[in-house]
């Protein structure tokens, strides 16, 4: 069962009302019960999502982010883009991880409902019916996980603890401040990678 609360959040961050990002809550929520950890406040734990962008589903992430505190801004979080609806939460501490997926006949039956066929007519998801909307949230809400969730072992996860760059010079060309470890050099000279020309 979903806390109202945390659903509450999670719409909020999200902007609108859809039945994956509630499905990426609850993934989140199992993993951290699974590893037996609380939300991240900074970078105790780390999530490694498979979703990827442009399916039908990528609202599955916004669900992980705000269960897990696992965020692109704190840089505990990375996506492989496997187009799956999988990821998983690595405590940093202890060194462990499982893997959180939805289970497939699930997932295929969900892209087959009346949500889903309303995204394929390309209504925006903001817009669908809230007839068809809401029972499909609260479903989700209240689903038992072992009906749609495939919560794998907890494993030993070598994961290297990774210290935060402070130190930032101006880039030569266009004078803003760059992290030192993303400056290149050109010539006797520093510079960002958009003045550099590097991809990276």
């Amino acid at each position: 069962m979903l806390e109202a609360e945390l659903l509450t959040l999670g719409l909020k961050f999200h902007g609108h009302k859809c039945p994956a990002m509630p499905m990426g809550l609850r993934a989140g929520v199992a993993a951290m019960r699974a590893l037996g950890v609380e939300r991240s406040r900074d970078k105790e734990l780390h999530a490694v999502s498979e979703t990827g962008e442009g399916h039908a589903a990528g609202c599955f992430l916004d669900g992980i982010m705000t269960a897990t505190g696992c965020t692109f801004g704190k840089g505990n979080i990375e996506k492989l883009r496997y187009h799956k609806m999988a990821f998983t939460l690595i405590d940093a501490r202890k060194q462990k991880a499982v893997r959180v997926s939805l289970k497939p006949a699930f997932f295929a039956a969900a892209l087959e409902g009346p949500f889903v066929r309303q995204r394929k007519a390309g209504v925006l998801p903001q817009d669908i019916d809230p007839q068809i909307t809401d029972p499909l949230v609260e479903k989700i809400a209240g689903l038992p996980e072992e009906q749609f969730l495939a919560i794998g072992p907890v494993v030993e996860y070598p994961f290297p603890a990774r210290k935060g760059i402070f130190e930032a010079k101006p880039c030569a060309k266009c004078g803003e401040i760059v992290f030192s470890d993303k400056l290149r050099v050109q010539g006797d000279a520093l510079v960002c990678i958009p003045c550099s020309g590097y991809e990276r």
